[in-house]
């Protein structure tokens, strides 16, 4: 009887922690970048468990995420209609995604049992995606339901793809800049509830003044969408912000922050960082243009690189930490990123080939894949639903010391 009440005791102050987690204020780091001799002894303890839960967890996972990268790669009507509707739906849906994964940590799916957390952010962040693509359409055309959900849509229809593309890549750019490299600043002091909001408002301010600043495109006549008069055309834009997100996930999620989490005076990492980011991505988009690189194909070889790095850094977390020292670990781990990049390019660009694409085209497809199919489901699996139904796999020793108290202030998950 006492070991019941005991139990009880425990699960409803979890339940309570759960509760308020949203106004509790963000970590001084992220989670993903601070050393680990800045993390609680329970938050080590679940982070060991998950370790020896590897490489069997990530190879676990992958029969949750491959079947999730299919169902999104194809849709219900082939490839061409995945990339011409679910692909703006999906990009303008991953800021939100990010929110929940970040900023608020699966709430409020954290209220809630595994299996209903999931099926509750998931409605969230889809019912959102699909209301920012509606502003997107808006933006730049006019609204109307066949154009963003017919991959055939009426005349004056103003079709999200591809003219919505770079609002939507830029604002989850900015959004992950904002989370990563910013470190949540300026909203370090805000309940994370409203420091989710802000941080998306943001990103969508500054995308709006990349959309009406740099955007150039030319509307197809009866298309009911607004020309622009930017410099950089849609493929540009979304190279150079593929460009930027690679560069962030190499350096924040691959590397988690290394070198720069070791200063310890926050607006310097802040500081470097960007300029590593920005710095890079210049760098990057100069080095194609020199060798003469379409943006279409450096669009779809960088996204595959980045999905490869989340796949190996999220996915397979912690796989070589515990086999060797940190500094072959952030080798192995690139490495292992730039191989299975090359091959997830290298097979998706080939199999493409051999459709016939008419709107879109096979560089569109892979980038599509890449981002919103693979990079999207492992953000999701890890980040959102908590590697959810596979909570489970680990033994019974690992499950105890990944149980850690839930009023320890430095537990903030393994998400990301």
């Amino acid at each position: 009887m006492v070991r019941f009440m005991d139990k009880s005791k425990v699960k409803s102050r979890r339940g309570a922690f759960a509760r308020r987690a949203w106004f509790q204020r963000l970590p001084d780091q992220p989670t993903i970048t601070t050393p680990y001799l800045r993390h609680s002894e329970a938050f080590l303890n679940a982070e060991r468990a998950r370790l020896a839960a590897q490489p069997g967890l990530g190879f676990a996972g992958l029969l949750v995420v491959v079947p999730l990268a299919a169902l999104l790669a194809f849709g219900p009507d082939g490839a061409e209609s995945a990339v011409v509707i679910l692909s703006p739906l999906m990009t303008f849906a991953l800021p939100v995604l990010s929110m929940v994964a970040f900023w608020w940590e699966d709430w409020p799916g954290s209220t809630l049992r595994p299996g209903w957390s999931a099926l509750v952010d998931t409605l969230l962040i889809a019912a959102a995606g699909v209301a920012l693509a509606a502003v997107g359409q808006m933006i730049v055309g006019h609204s109307d339901l066949s154009g963003l959900f017919d991959p055939t849509p009426e005349r004056g229809s103003a079709p999200l793809y591809p003219a919505a593309m770079p609002l939507g890549l830029t604002v989850f750019t900015a959004m992950l800049q904002l989370t990563l490299v910013c470190e949540g600043w300026p909203f370090k002091r805000l309940p994370r509830l409203v420091a989710g909001f802000a941080a998306l408002a943001l990103s969508w301010g500054l995308a709006l003044l990349v959309q009406y600043t740099a955007y150039g495109f030319r509307a197809p006549a009866g298309s009911g969408l607004i020309s622009q008069d930017g410099p950089f055309s849609h493929e540009d834009l979304s190279a150079v912000f593929a460009l930027c997100g690679a560069w962030q996930v190499w350096f924040f999620i691959v590397w988690r922050g290394w070198p720069l989490n070791k200063l310890g005076r926050r607006w310097l990492r802040i500081t470097l960082g960007n300029l590593l980011v920005f710095a890079g991505t210049a760098f990057s988009f100069a080095l194609f243009g020199f060798f003469d690189v379409a943006a279409r194909t450096i669009l779809a070889t960088v996204t595959s690189f980045s999905s490869a790095g989340l796949l190996v850094a999220m996915l397979f977390e912690g796989v070589f930490r515990s086999r060797m020292s940190a500094t072959w670990e952030r080798a192995m781990t690139l490495f292992a990123s730039v191989v299975v990049g090359a091959g997830l390019f290298g097979a998706l660009i080939t199999y493409a080939g051999t459709l016939t694409w008419t709107t879109s085209s096979a560089e569109g497809w892979v980038s599509h894949v890449c981002v919103n199919a693979l990079g999207a489901g492992v953000l999701f699996h890890v980040g959102v639903s908590r590697r959810w139904p596979l909570n489970g796999r680990t033994s019974p020793a690992q499950r105890s010391a990944a149980q850690p108290p839930t009023d320890d202030p430095g537990l903030s998950s393994s998400t990301p």
